[in-house]
């Protein structure tokens, strides 16, 4: 072997070891299970058996507002990045809406933390210092970090998180790391890694109620990876049911209910089957809302996605959704729609429940 063959080999080897240094410095590598940081005031109330218990769900968008067409969405527009002005004014906007509703646990999507496209606000805590006096507990957990993603449009650093913020104690908070979509080993370190957020608040009986806070996958293309993850979802329920533990979970699950598929046009029915992986879910355990009222006479109310498409002027589809264990019993639940379509491109939704009571 020639002196500049070795000199060449030698060099080509260095380069392939600092580039792997350097992908795993700026990605993000979660472990399948994680304990996480709860921030809890210790004057904050435990859950009573047989209790009312108010529930929000809000994918709030990185605050970004309705006056964008981003070049992820699905009608693929110009906008990289909202302003300041608007992420103040969404800001303010979410702050109001929780305010007004004041439900007892707030699961948040879509908060970012550290993100060149949000000006790297931590967007969770301004949220808590408008709303410290009603949640004295929080948790999240990031489902989307990188230091540095090369795609020409992020061309930065991403974080992206849930947040699930009580007025009664969390015990205890982890990450679920759920099922990532398949792709090559170099583009996988960049890609969302969805999860699920689960929060253990104590009951005063001795008892435990599980909360779990999530955002699926939203799917380009059929690779399968979806259906993974409702599955994976629906194995973390199942062993909670099965325990005789009573659970809820809300998120923007990127799926659709029954029989919406076909009411959509077919451009916009795109990332979505014809038969919901939702099913799952369905199948086992209640859902918020229904199939009937996503299907129904009044199915207009339900609707809780508005996506950022200039040739829409309302929701067109239901994706955000709250299931829960049987041994729950729902009062009352709903879409709130009236004020809030400019504040993202997903509606809150909000269910009460009561909590079964001590046998």
């Amino acid at each position: 072997m020639t002196r500049l063959l070795r000199y060449t080999l030698l060099l080509v080897v260095l380069a392939v070891v600092l580039f792997g240094a350097l992908l795993f410095s700026l990605t993000w590598r979660p472990d399948a299970r994680e304990t996480l940081p709860v921030s809890c005031n210790t004057t904050a109330p435990t859950l009573v058996p047989g209790q009312a218990l108010k529930v929000m769900t809000w994918n709030v968008q990185f605050l970004a507002g309705k006056r964008y067409v981003f070049w992820n969405d699905l009608a693929e527009g110009d906008d990289e990045a909202p302003t300041a002005e608007d992420m103040a004014f969404s800001l303010d906007e979410v702050a109001r809406v929780i305010r007004d509703e004041q439900p007892d646990v707030v699961l948040l999507q879509e908060l970012d933390d550290g993100a060149k496209a949000s000006d790297y606000q931590n967007q969770l805590k301004l949220l808590q210092e408008r709303v410290a006096d009603l949640y004295p507990c929080s948790t999240s957990a990031f489902d989307w970090k990188a230091d540095f993603v090369p795609e020409p449009h992020i061309y930065g650093s991403v974080g992206r998180q849930l947040a699930t913020l009580s007025r009664y104690r969390i015990e205890h908070a982890e990450r679920l790391q759920l099922p990532v979509a398949p792709s090559n080993f170099i583009s996988r370190q960049f890609q969302p890694k969805d999860a699920l957020l689960a929060v253990k608040l104590p009951l005063s009986d001795g008892g435990q109620l599980s909360v779990f806070n999530t955002h699926l996958q939203r799917a380009s293309q059929a690779d399968g990876n979806v259906q993974a993850q409702v599955a994976a979802v629906a194995k973390v329920l199942d062993k909670y049911e099965s325990q005789g533990l009573p659970w809820l979970i809300g998120g923007d699950f990127n799926l659709l209910p029954l029989g919406q598929y076909r009411r959509l046009p077919v451009e916009r029915r795109t990332p979505y089957s014809a038969d919901s992986e939702l099913h799952l879910l369905w199948d086992r355990y209640p859902m918020i809302p229904t199939n009937n009222e996503a299907g129904g006479i009044d199915r207009a109310k339900w609707l809780t996605h508005y996506p950022n498409d200039p040739g829409l002027n309302g929701p067109d589809r239901t994706v955000d959704y709250l299931f829960y264990s049987p041994k729950l019993k729902r009062v009352q639940a709903q879409v709130r729609q009236d004020d809030t379509l400019r504040i993202s491109d997903h509606l809150p939704v909000i269910a009460r429940f009561f909590l079964p009571a001590t046998p």
